[in-house]
């Protein structure tokens, strides 16, 4: 059996980010196919400005098999940085193995190590898989309501 490695993205993983991030946007969540080079700019944007964000990936035989996004903020409550994981996504051929845990750790290392005041994520309301690992993570509902505008 083979390992997966965990680590952060690289501008060699751009090709192969592109491919799984399509796989996530069209495949998973139903959305339409993103402009190429739209999504390859932002990816190349994470790589260019680490300090607005950074992605991890898990790799498999040379292979990307999963990748979780971080876009960092700030708290002015705690007057420290925070952090929003806004992917977290594994390939359906490798659920089950512990990889989104995995992904989801290196994350919450991450912002330990650099001092964060907290990380912050939403999933849908009738996504129970990524629930049940939020909670067994240690995660927690927040008090605060959340509202978007189109």
């Amino acid at each position: 059996m083979s390992s997966v490695l965990y680590r952060t993205a690289v501008p060699n993983d751009l090709s192969q980010l592109y491919d799984l991030m399509v796989n996530y946007i069209v495949d998973f969540y139903k959305q339409p196919q993103p402009d190429e080079t739209e999504l390859k700019q932002l990816i190349t944007h994470l790589f260019n400005n680490p300090f607005i964000g950074l992605q991890y990936v898990a790799e498999k035989d040379g292979k990307l098999i999963g990748f979780a996004t971080l876009y960092f903020t700030f708290s002015t409550l705690q007057v420290k940085r925070a952090a929003i994981l806004n992917d977290l996504f594994v390939l359906e051929s490798s659920r089950g193995e512990k990889v989104g845990q995995e992904l989801f750790t290196a994350c919450l290392t991450y912002i330990r190590e650099q001092n964060f005041a907290y990380m912050t994520w939403e999933t849908a309301k009738d996504n129970n898989i990524a629930q049940g690992l939020y909670n067994k993570m240690g995660g927690k509902k927040s008090d605060w309501m959340v509202y978007e505008i189109e």
